[in-house]
């Protein structure tokens, strides 16, 4: 401002009322603090999303993570929903509810555009994911938290949320209850394509075939259920039982099993139970599979947390 406008404006406030003079200046001042970012005002914009990803880019993930389970089932367990940079989708159907349970997770994969990916990552960002925003703390004991990770210009960002299927939560405050509809929200969306997007845009569902696999062996031991009849054994493909001990989970144990081997292997288990004995080395072992994804190589990217 130069100093012919300087002057011009305090002659202008010395010809007001003091009390005058003072509103004007209690005005300027919220609308400074109302313009300026993380000031309460006017919500900023949430993280860019990139217009175009690499085929094996994680653009969106929601997954469980922590909740009081046995170790291998934490290290285990897959992702709800993996959107990948080439418009695969990688979810975790639904298991046939009969014991024991079969030995693989239903993973199905899917495809959609990768303008779809740029669309659902968009809308993932406006539902809150990677903003600093408080979901509250549900008094629910030993309940998983909801991660939701989506792939922006600066790198991953996330939200995570503790117990969010529970939604009688009257503990937490309203804007608390707001931002958790919203993920919930975005998740039902995310495992609805058809629906999200348009039944002609994704297509159809198929077996997830990955190319390896990383077990989880323990000791095996008979079932607790006598009258259960004893699961018929079968022979280890890979490297042997029980494998190197996982540097996140003391006394978890973990192979990767890769090429023709996760192949072969990958058969053999669609045919097993959970509590199939598993012969390698002479010993039985009771082994807990997880199928690799596209953005993992090893044991060493399974995630307890």
């Amino acid at each position: 401002m130069g100093n012919a406008a300087r002057q011009t404006g305090m002659k202008r406030l010395r010809g007001l009322p003091l009390a005058g003079v003072v509103s004007l200046l209690v005005l300027t001042t919220a609308c400074a603090q109302a313009a300026s970012p993380g000031s309460g005002g006017t919500e900023s914009p949430g993280p860019m999303v990139p217009t175009a990803f690499t085929d094996d880019d994680v653009v969106l993930r929601v997954e469980y993570v922590g909740g009081f389970m046995l170790p291998e089932a934490l290290v285990t367990r897959v992702p709800t929903v993996t959107v990948y940079g080439d418009g695969r989708v990688i979810t975790d159907g639904p298991v046939i509810a009969i014991y024991p349970g079969p030995a693989l997770p239903n993973l199905q994969v899917q495809r959609i555009s990768r303008e779809d990916v740029v669309r659902l990552a968009e809308r993932a960002v406006a539902a809150g994911v990677g903003r600093t925003t408080d979901f509250g703390q549900p008094m629910v004991a030993d309940a998983p938290s909801t991660r939701i990770t989506v792939l922006t210009v600066t790198g991953h960002k996330h939200a995570e949320a503790n117990a969010l299927d529970f939604e009688s939560t009257p503990e937490l405050t309203e804007d608390q209850q707001v931002a958790r509809a919203k993920l919930r929200e975005l998740i039902a969306a995310l495992t609805d394509l058809p629906a999200t997007l348009g039944a002609d845009a994704v297509g159809p569902a198929e077996p997830y075939r990955p190319a390896a696999l990383a077990a989880v062996a323990s000791p095996w031991t008979e079932p607790d259920d006598d009258a259960l009849p004893a699961p018929p054994e079968l022979a280890w493909i890979g490297p042997p039982l029980p494998g190197e001990e996982n540097v996140k989970v003391h006394g978890v144990h973990c192979v990767t099993v890769t090429g023709s081997d996760a192949a072969e292997l990958f058969a053999r288990a669609m045919e097993a139970t959970v509590l199939t004995p598993w012969v390698s080395g002479g010993e039985r072992w009771r082994v807990a599979f997880r199928p690799l994804l596209p953005d993992e190589s090893g044991c060493s990217d399974l995630r307890p947390y």
